[in-house]
């Protein structure tokens, strides 16, 4: 091939129907718009910096074969000097574009603007290398350098057939064995940074600038459906800010390359070509370097897979649960779930005493007693669930349905436990209300079943401070010892089995452990010592008994602050067929996996004056 006086060197810009590493294909034409022109010619695409710039390229279209250029050097400047040194000893083979406007049809590219050549270590484009030196006399000559990996056809005078032969074959094997590195470089990724990495090299994300035009590299592609836009492209690595330095196809080749030959990994690979081109490559948008918006893949793609720390199901967040398993355990079990109870209360009452006898007068009757008696009939208690179908079977870590029927459990758990000791909560008529005449909660429960104790804690205090105003106890000091007096009064009429246990939120519970003498030594060293001091057999935290509060029938509010109570005395009764029952059903209609939930059971305190109730009165005020 013959090229034009004066030019140092020739070869391919961009060759068609050839597969660029990016996966995109150059039609036909693409760029025959170019034919003809002057564009700049610098290394490695780093043309924000003026030292890099060579020489300029003249472009040729070739039609169906590609765009030649046809390169000059710029002898006077060192690096452009040094350049051609390089390319005619063989060190520097290839060559890259620089294209923006390109218009696509899936990955084909269709028309595109070139505005830059560049001398790279490694071409996008399998065929863009250069093919033809120039004498250093200047005089046009027919020879021509023919590299490996380049499709190139070149009529040479002095070639032999078997020659060409061999250069075909040792191309193949070539060819080849780089289809085999990236195979192996791209096996070791997920699907999602193989999809990343053809973005990486190839691939831009729309972006409008001020001057109503931005560059991409050659292998930049638009959206489906926008072909005949003029859309505003730029390099898929770079960022908003005006300043930031493009990454370019050939660097993404490079980058891919050392992964697999020196650092292991893409991101080892990404770091150290950052530190050797003084760039930064990272994914945080608020500071410098290579940014990614969000709708556009991101450079942490490449990064390995996040690891479960607990395999299976997500950890549930769940409240205190620890004293729900002790109600229920507690409580005692019967087979019966329509109770009564009876009882008659005969202390204190003068009627019935026993009476001395007088000779000659009338021996009295004694006086008539009250019987107390209550019915509780059972209820249906129960969580209802829907599973669909499709969820069942694309979740594979764990099993979904037993994932959901344990939550379901704990749910119903919680409900009846809670239902035993404070009430369903949820106000009369309410649609799903646990009626406490079905399971009666202890803490609101009549009198004569629960002994419901005030506590003054304003009156504890002015009973330690006495008259001695320099004494100022702590405040953890006075509830410990109002709670303490208040609990151990309220047992003086507790007539339950036992030792009973108490229930506390854990705030109260840390209040008293944290009570301290003047000295500053704690009164409580120890949960055991404290329960020791209420006269309770163990002590309970239950979270959800925090801020609860009731209105008595003179319409005063109390404020739940602890129970206490043997839960043998309490009778949770169920027949056969109503205990704890899961049923499951499919509902073709809506491709769903239908779960119930379900207890039919009573619950009431069997024996009078058998818990406590400690509350302090909060009623506001009505007084200005």
């Amino acid at each position: 091939m013959s090229v034009k006086l004066g030019y140092d060197f020739a070869g391919w810009a961009a060759t068609t129907n050839v597969m660029c590493t990016d996966g995109t294909i150059i039609r036909p034409g693409a760029f025959k718009d170019n034919d003809g022109d002057q564009v700049t010619m610098v290394w490695q695409h780093n043309h924000k910096d003026i030292a890099n710039v060579l020489g300029h390229a003249l472009l040729e279209d070739c039609g169906d074969d590609g765009t030649r250029m046809y390169g000059y050097i710029n002898k006077d400047t060192e690096q452009g000097q040094n350049a051609l040194a390089m390319i005619q000893h063989g060190d520097i083979r290839a060559i890259s574009i620089f294209a923006d406007g390109l218009k696509r049809r899936g990955n084909e590219i269709l028309h595109g603007d070139i505005k830059e050549v560049s001398l790279v270590l490694a071409p996008a484009d399998p065929g863009a290398f250069i093919d033809y030196i120039a004498h250093s006399d200047g005089e046009d000559s027919d020879e021509a350098i023919i590299y490996n990996l380049a499709p190139i056809e070149i009529a040479h005078s002095d070639v032999k057939e078997e020659e060409m032969e061999d250069d075909k074959n040792l191309e193949q094997q070539e060819l080849e064995h780089a289809d085999d590195e990236g195979d192996e470089i791209l096996g070791n990724l997920t699907d999602d940074q193989i999809d990343f990495v053809k973005a990486l090299v190839g691939k831009g994300y729309e972006k409008g600038l001020e001057d109503g035009r931005s560059e991409v590299q050659h292998d930049a592609t638009e959206d489906e459906g926008n072909e005949g836009e003029n859309v505003m492209k730029h390099d898929v690595f770079d960022a908003p800010q005006s300043n930031t330095s493009v990454l370019a196809h050939s660097d993404g080749c490079t980058i891919i390359k050392d992964a697999k030959e020196k650092y292991g990994t893409l991101q080892q690979a990404m770091k150290a070509y950052g530190e050797a081109n003084d760039t930064v490559l990272q994914h945080d948008a608020t500071a410098s370097g290579f940014v990614q918006p969000p709708t556009a893949g991101n450079v942490t793609m490449l990064f390995p897979d996040y690891k479960e720390v607990r395999q299976g199901a997500p950890e549930l967040i769940t409240n205190d649960q620890g004293w729900v398993d002790v109600v229920l355990n507690k409580v005692q079990k019967s087979p019966i779930s329509r109770v009564r109870t009876s009882h008659v209360d005969i202390r204190n009452l003068e009627a019935l005493r026993a009476k001395g006898y007088v000779k000659g007068k009338e021996k009295t009757i004694a006086g008539n007693i009250t019987l107390a008696r209550r019915e509780t009939d059972p209820q249906t208690v129960f969580v209802s669930s829907a599973l669909h179908k499709d969820d069942i079977t694309d979740i594979t870590d764990f099993d979904y349905v037993e994932y959901l029927y344990k939550i379901d459990r704990l749910q119903l758990n919680e409900e009846l436990a809670t239902a035993i000791m404070l009430g369903d909560g949820r106000e009369d008529g309410v649609d799903g209300k646990i009626n406490p005449v079905h399971i009666r909660p202890i803490w609101t429960d009549d009198d004569l079943y629960t002994i419901h104790k005030d506590i003054d804690f304003e009156a504890a205090a002015a009973e330690l401070q006495g008259e001695d105003t320099d004494k100022h106890f702590g405040q953890n000091f006075i509830y410990a010892e109002a709670m303490v007096n208040a609990c151990l009064y309220a047992r003086e009429d507790y007539k339950g089995t036992g030792t009973p246990d108490m229930f506390i939120t854990p705030h109260m519970l840390n209040v008293m452990l944290l009570a301290r003498d003047f000295n500053g030594r704690r009164i409580y060293s120890s949960k055991a010592e404290l329960a020791s001091s209420l006269n309770v057999g163990n002590i309970y935290t239950a979270e959800q008994f925090a801020n609860k509060t009731r209105t008595t029938s003179q319409n005063k509010t109390k404020k739940l602050l602890a129970i206490i109570v043997n839960l043998a005395d309490y009778q949770v009764g169920s027949t056969k067929g109503g205990e704890v029952a899961h049923f499951t059903d499919f509902d073709l209609k809506f491709n769903q996996m239908l779960s119930l939930l379900e207890t039919r059971l009573s619950g009431a305190n069997t024996r009078l004056y058998s818990a406590i109730a400690i509350e302090e009165d909060v009623t506001e005020s009505s007084n200005p």
